[in-house]
Formats: C-alpha cells, sequence, structure tokens
C-alpha cells in the first residue's frame, strides 16, 4: 500500500473541491481572485507559474495565454516563444535549485493524464536524492517546499535577469 504526505490542500483538488471555474489557466491568466494564482513571470503570449501541487520542489508550468487544447494550434511565434521562455526557465531553475535534470513535457489528451482542457508544458527539476528512506521503506514520499516560496524565488530570477 503506497501513502503520500503532501500538502494538505491537495485534498480539495483530488476530492473534487476544485474552483469551479471554466480553465483554471485563464482564471490565473486573468487574476481571478477565486483561485490561487502562483505566477512567477508573464510575457505578451505566455505566463510561468508554480505548480500549486508540485512532484518536486521548482515543479513550473508554462502556458499559452490564448486559450488552445491542442499543442498543433500554436502558432509559429507562439511555438518559439514557448521554445525561448523554456530555456530560460530551466536556466533560472538551475541556478536556484541546481538539480540533476529535468522532465520537460505536456500531457496531451484526457487519456494522458491531463487534468486541465487548456495546453501547458510541465518542467519538472530531478535531484539524485528523490527516493528517500520514507520512499523505500513506508512507499511514501514527502514534498518539503511550499509552493509559495518557490513563487517568491523564481520570480527574483526572472525579475533580475534583464531579459
Amino acid at each position: 500500500m503506497r501513502h503520500h504526505l503532501f500538502n494538505t490542500e491537495k485534498i480539495k483538488y483530488v476530492g473534487s473541491k476544485k474552483k469551479h471555474v471554466d480553465c483554471i489557466l485563464c482564471s490565473i491568466r486573468d487574476h481571478n481572485d477565486s483561485v490561487e494564482i502562483l505566477e512567477v513571470y508573464r510575457t505578451e503570449l505566455f505566463i510561468v507559474t508554480v505548480n500549486l501541487y508540485p512532484f518536486n520542489p521548482g515543479h513550473l508550468m508554462i502556458f499559452p495565454q490564448r486559450h488552445i487544447v491542442n499543442l498543433e494550434d500554436l502558432t509559429e511565434e507562439e511555438a518559439l516563444q514557448m521554445h525561448r521562455l523554456t530555456v530560460q526557465t530551466l536556466r533560472h531553475l538551475k541556478e536556484e535549485f541546481k538539480p540533476s535534470g529535468f522532465n520537460v513535457g505536456y500531457n496531451l489528451g484526457q487519456w494522458s493524464g491531463a487534468s486541465i482542457s487548456h495546453i501547458h508544458q510541465h518542467i519538472v527539476p530531478r535531484f539524485p536524492n528523490e527516493i528517500g528512506f520514507l520512499d523505500v521503506l513506508a512507499d511514501t514520499r514527502i514534498m518539503v517546499i511550499d509552493p509559495n516560496d518557490v513563487m517568491k524565488r523564481m520570480r527574483h530570477r526572472f525579475h533580475d535577469s534583464g531579459e
């Protein structure tokens, strides 16, 4: 039996006590007071935000301000800016968290694990010490960083970089 120790606020998400908005990412874009906003950085086309329920410290998401569902609906300009923003985000995460690697990708379609119908890219820092004694002995995972702290640290990185 696998156990999890996590942010107790995730119970609201898992237990369907989610915010009732048409699109959570559009609500973040529009600064809707009914959702928690962990925005790190914004361009004219994209937003970088902390994942409220991170897999690892520094787990960020990049999404277009324009509500689109399919990756192929990105314009060439959006695709280029997404790539540049991904590179910039990776650089800042390396400086701030010093991870050993990253998982970067999309969950495309309902059966891939996509729970938000607005295209978004996950950037998950990976660390050599992710598997701890609780993972091995108790099949339990612990998250030790507050997403609000990640937001503040990453805002500092983006806004002080001069990019």
